[in-house]
């Protein structure tokens, strides 16, 4: 397919903006969603033009864009900042701006405001919150005042010191019981996807086999309804981490470094900027230059 066909095709694609009803339709059609991160507005300009399903601006910027060690640290108003950024930049895709931790467990009233201005402020189109059985009028009170939520459940980060670490979860038959009826009850709240993370892959497609609503799968098989990956792991750009479940389509890391490397040597080898770098000035504009400096020269102050 040539490049001009692709956009042909792609445009054909994304006449019209992925919203709930489009998922829906893809679960009972077998049809794969696909979902990736994004935190800035060309990346998400980018992630829109291919077709991807659903953007995810989640709190996993923290680690990635703003150099914390996990996303504990992340803030209202930093989410509010890259949504609006993403927004700018994707048009087609639906937009789920994860809500961080403390912004939903305090009290309803407060999660209800601050899942609301991630529609009012920064344009999304849903929000993403963790926990199961514990958010369900959490999760009714937002969905209530007109607000889509997605949930999640499996391993949740925002839970990270109280699961001991970056743990795979629903091991045991009693934590698998308790993952599905998690899920059922999510839905029932009124959840329209529900993101599994790090769970077995029978339990996965299992969970995802029981519901209506599709769920959309990290680290967690082929079995879910779709599936979500943090950009910077699927390309390579951030390193600090390697989970066994993302597969590098890039190692954009590496190139990154390369390229710099390349630069700060043709500088100090006076190799860049070259003539093709640069640009001159009139000649005769040059010449009339370096007259008046002269004549310059010789007068005294």
């Amino acid at each position: 397919m040539t490049t001009q066909e692709l956009n042909k095709s792609t445009t054909f694609l994304r006449i019209n903006k992925t919203n709930i009803q489009t998922l829906l339709q893809k679960k009972q059609q077998d049809l794969p969603i696909t979902m990736l991160t994004a935190y800035d507005y060309s990346t998400s300009h980018a992630v829109d033009q291919v077709g991807i399903d659903m953007i995810l601006v989640g709190d996993s910027l923290g680690m990635v864009f703003l150099g914390y060690s996990n996303t504990l640290a992340v803030t209202m108003d930093d989410m509010i900042h890259h949504c609006k950024a993403v927004s700018r930049g994707a048009h087609h895709a639906m937009l789920i701006g994860d809500m961080p931790f403390m912004s939903y467990q305090i009290s309803i009233n407060e999660a209800v405001k601050n899942a609301g201005r991630f529609l009012q402020e920064a344009s999304m189109d849903g929000v993403k919150l963790e926990g199961g059985r514990e958010r369900i009028e959490t999760i009714r009170a937002i969905r209530d005042a007109g607000i889509p939520v997605m949930g999640h459940i499996g391993f949740t980060p925002q839970s990270i010191n109280q699961l001991g670490g970056f743990r795979r979860q629903g091991k045991s038959a009693n934590a698998a019981k308790r993952l599905l009826e998690d899920a059922i009850l999510l839905q029932e709240s009124g959840c329209f996807s529900i993101v599994l993370e790090l769970i077995p892959a029978r339990l996965a497609q299992w969970i995802s086999g029981r519901l209506e609503i599709p769920t959309i799968g990290i680290g967690s098989g082929s079995g879910c309804d779709g599936q979500v990956l943090v950009i910077h792991d699927m390309l390579g750009l951030y390193d600090q981490l390697s989970p066994k479940f993302v597969k590098k389509y890039l190692n954009i890391n590496q190139e990154i470094k390369d390229a710099l490397k390349e630069y700060k040597e043709d500088v100090e080898n006076h190799l860049f900027p070259s003539v093709e770098h640069s640009f001159e000035m009139n000649e005769e504009e040059w010449e009339l230059f370096l007259q008046d400096e002269v004549n310059q020269s010789f007068i005294k102050p």
